[in-house]
């Protein structure tokens, strides 16, 4: 049987989701690729994989996008690694650098300085080394790993988690597990399973990953900063930010089990 290709994110928070599909035994018939969020997204709207864990905001440039699982990468208030660093307060800011990995941090970011904070600093993409441009009234927003390594390090730090829920009363879904096409509803059942698995076996995992940013507490992120389930909150809070996208478009959802709240 052909394997599935399939693009995740690279990130630390995945690590849970990809440990399911170790222990459950379901990685041995996919063809898994670890690579950034935009590259997720690229691959996926393009055919070289058949589904993946991919940036929301890329939802619309897939032709016919359905969300294949009950679990994603989401918060709900604070997320710890999408954050705004600045050496001086939000509406000091002039410059804003915004992190290239990710599209849906981006997106989101334009949002809440608009509707949220009613701000309108200059905003910059951002190229390799961008971080260390963190000076005076210009600041950048930093994804991922590497924000871990700035958090306590500037004399501000803006969560969009935490905006977001301010904003909107909700949670936020980062990243969704998306196919180009219907997935066989026995294999969506068994992805679902194996999710479920990684993220109850949290604990095991913690034994056999090693500690990359000295001072984080990767067990808390994974158990209180990261919610991974798709729950009936987080469909109304990722329909709503696929809303106000400029391309806006709706994903169906394949998974029938999420759980309601």
């Amino acid at each position: 049987m052909k394997k599935l290709k399939v693009t995740a994110v690279s990130y630390l928070n995945t690590k849970p989701l990809l440990y399911g599909l170790v222990k459950s035994g379901l990685s041995e018939e996919l063809d898994l690729h670890l690579d950034i969020p935009s590259d997720c997204a690229r691959k996926l709207a393009s055919g070289e994989a058949d589904f993946g864990l991919i940036p929301v905001a890329a939802i619309p440039e897939i032709a016919t996008p359905h969300i294949i699982s009950d679990y994603c990468i989401g918060t709900v208030g604070e997320v710890k690694t999408v954050c705004i660093f600045s050496e001086v307060p939000l509406e000091a800011v002039a410059t804003l650098y915004l992190d290239f990995h990710s599209r849906t941090s981006v997106e989101l970011v334009k949002i809440l300085l608009k509707e949220h904070w009613q701000l309108s600093p200059t905003l910059l993409p951002a190229t390799p080394g961008f971080e260390d441009k963190i000076s005076g009234d210009t600041a950048a927003l930093i994804i991922g790993d590497r924000a871990m390594d700035h958090l306590g390090k500037h004399a501000y730090t803006y969560d969009l988690g935490e905006a977001w829920l301010a904003h909107t009363g909700l949670p936020f879904v980062f990243a969704a597990w998306v196919s180009n096409r219907p997935l066989p509803v026995e294999f969506v059942a068994r992805f679902n399973e194996a999710m479920k698995i990684g993220i109850e076996q949290i604990p095991q995992l913690m034994f056999i990953l090693p500690q990359q940013h000295p001072g984080f507490d990767l067990e808390k992120y994974f158990t209180e900063n990261i919610s991974y389930q798709l729950d009936a909150a987080k469909r109304k809070a990722l329909a709503l930010f696929l809303q106000q996208l400029p391309d806006a478009k709706q994903p169906v959802f394949e998974a029938e089990t999420a759980m309601q709240g």
